[in-house]
């Protein structure tokens, strides 16, 4: 048999084997789970929607909505800002600045702050848009800008961690940590208690250093790398870190969820669970989208599983976000779903669009903002049911 026949045999047995179903199972493994209907027992409403910009599907950036309790601001990857107001959804004024973005807005301070792809910060007036100033920063950012009393903080992919001068983006210190061999690409938005500004970084730990003069006050291993190779030793730290109070709590890929102290970095409890998304807290508990998928609640105050919901297995969910008594979290199929806080139960799921949601929804007030990788934004809130109040009967008040 020559060459030519003995491939076209090869490729005959392959359809073969396939056609037998030796792969289906594996490959349907593999497959999103399918969505089933649910009993939708709580009223989500969508107040408005708009385009904030370009597509940026399949690009795993940083851009969500952030609000200042005035205003609605969204960053696109095509270089556009836009202020919104949040009761009408009304564009209030939108800015071009001529380079793709990666990582925004962050808001503070009556600024605005973005970053570009190429490695770029950029400043913005909050109240007209108008830009302040325009930094190298030598890295790309995959975490949304920090803003605080003078500083502007930075994650960079680099692992790094700076701080510039609010005023001019001069720099005003830099934290680096050892690089590992393989590492997840993204980073953890920096997060900031009291005068402490805490990061996570790709080799497991967290560092807190000083916002004023960058001195480090505590350096903590979450999640120490295992195995011997480079792909099993990932223990990047590029999720959100969730604060409540005086702890915080962080998850590392391949590694565990803990809780850990904010003035001293001792770690309270851990949890072996893996998430690339991070964590979110709210007074009770501890939330995450494990690396497979599964939504996951944790008690805050001793790390017990409290309920493990399978609904989203493969479907990329984004971080579960606290809204009102549900936990939201969007997926791959431009769907958000409303889990309960209480026992992880589905009640309510909504449409944005076609696109993928890769960006975690973000709550201010009492409505919840989600922005789409196809460049939509839209906001909801929850629709109360009240009893309706009976007019008096005036013939029997009378008697």
């Amino acid at each position: 048999m020559n060459k030519a026949c003995r491939i076209v045999a090869l490729i005959s047995a392959i359809f073969l084997l396939t056609s037998c179903g030796i792969f289906s199972d594996k490959d349907d493994d593999l497959e999103p789970k399918k969505l089933v209907n649910i009993k939708q027992t709580l009223k989500i409403k969508r107040l408005w929607s708009a385009k904030v910009g370009d597509d940026s599907e399949f690009l795993r950036i940083a851009l969500r909505p952030v609000g200042d309790g005035n205003r609605i601001y969204t960053a696109s990857h095509d270089g556009v800002v836009s202020a919104f107001d949040p009761q009408s959804g009304r564009r209030i004024w939108r800015t071009k600045v001529g380079i793709r973005l990666s990582a925004g807005p962050g808001v503070g301070e009556g600024r605005l702050v973005v970053v570009s792809k190429d490695g770029f910060a950029i400043s913005l007036d909050s109240d007209s848009g108008a830009e302040q100033w325009r930094v190298n920063i030598g890295g790309e950012s995959l975490a949304r800008p920090l803003i605080s009393g003078e500083s502007v903080v930075l994650q960079t992919i680099d692992n790094r961690m700076r701080a510039l001068s609010i005023y001019d983006g001069r720099e005003l210190w830099v934290i680096e940590q050892s690089t590992p061999a393989l590492t997840m690409r993204g980073s953890a938005d920096p997060v900031l208690i009291g005068n402490t500004a805490i990061g996570g970084f790709d080799n497991g730990r967290l560092v807190a250093a000083n916002l004023i003069g960058g001195d480090i006050v505590w350096e903590s291993m979450l999640s120490p790398p295992k195995g011997r190779s480079d792909l099993d030793r990932l223990s990047d730290v590029d999720g959100s870190i969730g604060v409540v109070g005086q702890d915080l709590y962080a998850a590392g890929y391949r590694g565990r969820i803990a809780a850990v102290a904010a003035e001293s970095g001792q770690v309270l409890w851990n949890r072996e669970i893996s998430s690339y998304e991070g964590v979110s807290a709210d007074w009770n508990s501890v939330y995450t989208a494990t690396a497979d998928g599964e939504v996951v609640a944790l008690s805050r105050r001793d790390g017990i599983e409290t309920w493990r919901n399978n609904d989203l297995l493969r479907r990329e969910p984004t971080l579960p976000v606290p809204f009102h008594t549900t936990v939201a979290v969007g997926d791959l199929e431009g769907y958000v779903h409303f889990f309960s806080n209480l026992n992880g139960n589905a009640v309510a799921r909504v449409k944005l669009g076609n696109s993928a949601i890769t960006a975690a929804p973000v709550v201010v007030a009492n409505r919840l903002y989600v922005q789409s990788d196809s460049g939509n934004i839209a906001a909801y809130e929850v629709v109360e049911d009240r009893p309706k109040r009976q007019a008096p009967d005036t013939a029997a008040d009378e008697s």
